[in-house]
């Protein structure tokens, strides 16, 4: 392990600083390109999620992809944590802890806002960022991408009416656009191109195909940092003015994060799934889709509203904490497989 990757911990909390920082020092700068974005997707974003996930989904072998069939005790795995629990945990974490603990300190107009907003995100499982996760954790590309367009398949379809009957209204607005894009931008165009790039290097050789997987990886990591970077700019100033506010909404995120994440890693295990698809089958759920997460609050109860900001807060610790969790996934991994072959 390189110096930069074992002191990866220390270069996440100096991105975040940085970003606050920036916001902060430079706010119309972090406001600039916060803007710059189409149906509520960042472009800039957006181009550090390709850097990060095309290595990832150019180790992907069409030619192998019926082969995921096997395993798919992950995938079941997938959906029933991401649409059966992990909706009802976060609506459950929220009401505890925003409705009941945290209620005394915070603003009595915004509570009902903030658990709407940590709704939206519990019951908007990952698109993008889980091949960054899964790349990390050393996941099996070809059952991350087919969990990934079936989560997406079924969002289409689940998001809207699990998220009407949690917050007790009669229709929720999907934004197509967002969603649509999101698909576009994270996983069909970078995935065309990664596919591009596999085929011109493979002709060339297996060899000259991992070396340049070789070169490119540590792109991931420096791609994923400066997200962080952009990210905390982008809401440098509420951090900053509304510090113990976005640390109470932490408090329930980071909980169902870890939550979900053990509750799917334990599960593939009883199921008895290899590691290297229990790794991305655990990564999906404790991650979400916080683009669209933060477009239907903005529309259902406004930019400024306590739902909008409990979404942002959902991006800005997300990144650390699933960092973390690959930690943990990669370092168990010796006890995982000691596990499973116990039970063979």
């Amino acid at each position: 392990m390189s110096v930069f990757e074992r002191y990866l911990s220390v270069w996440v909390v100096l991105c975040m600083v940085a970003g606050i920082a920036i916001g902060n020092v430079a706010p119309g700068l972090a406001q600039f390109v916060g803007k710059l974005e189409i149906a509520h997707v960042n472009l800039p974003v957006g181009l550090l999620i390709w850097i990060m996930i095309i290595p990832m989904l150019m180790k992907i072998d069409f030619s192998r992809i019926a082969d995921v069939w096997q395993q798919r005790a992950g995938i079941g795995i997938t959906l029933v944590v991401n649409w059966a629990i992990k909706p009802f945990t976060m609506a459950a974490l929220g009401w505890l802890f925003i409705g009941y603990v945290f209620k005394p300190w915070l603003p009595a107009d915004q509570i009902d806002s903030y658990i709407a907003g940590l709704i939206l995100l519990g019951a908007a499982p990952c698109t993008a960022m889980v091949f960054v996760w899964s790349n990390l954790c050393k996941g099996d590309a070809n059952f991350t991408i087919s969990q990934v367009a079936l989560n997406d398949l079924v969002m289409v379809f689940a998001f809207a009416p699990i998220v009407a009957l949690l917050l007790g209204v009669s229709s929720i607005p999907v934004p197509w656009d967002t969603l649509l894009l999101s698909v576009v931008i994270y996983i069909v165009i970078p995935l065309a191109i990664a596919q591009w790039a596999r085929k011109r290097l493979m002709q060339k050789g297996p060899q000259a195909y991992a070396r340049m997987l070789e070169r490119i990886g540590p792109f991931t990591i420096m791609a994923l940092l400066a997200t962080l970077v952009l990210l905390f700019s982008f809401q440098g100033q509420a951090i900053i003015e509304q510090p113990l506010i976005i640390a109470m909404l932490a408090v329930p995120i980071l909980l169902q994060g870890l939550l979900i994440a053990g509750l799917g890693y334990w599960l593939n295990l009883r199921c008895r799934v290899r590691h290297d698809v229990a790794g991305p089958s655990t990564m999906i759920g404790a991650s979400n889709f916080f683009e669209l997460a933060v477009a239907v609050a903005i529309v259902l109860y406004g930019f400024d509203s306590g739902a909008a900001l409990a979404t942002v807060v959902g991006v800005l610790i997300e990144v650390p904490v699933m960092l973390w969790l690959v930690r943990m996934v990669n370092r168990s991994r010796a006890w995982y497989d000691a596990k499973l072959q116990q039970t063979s």
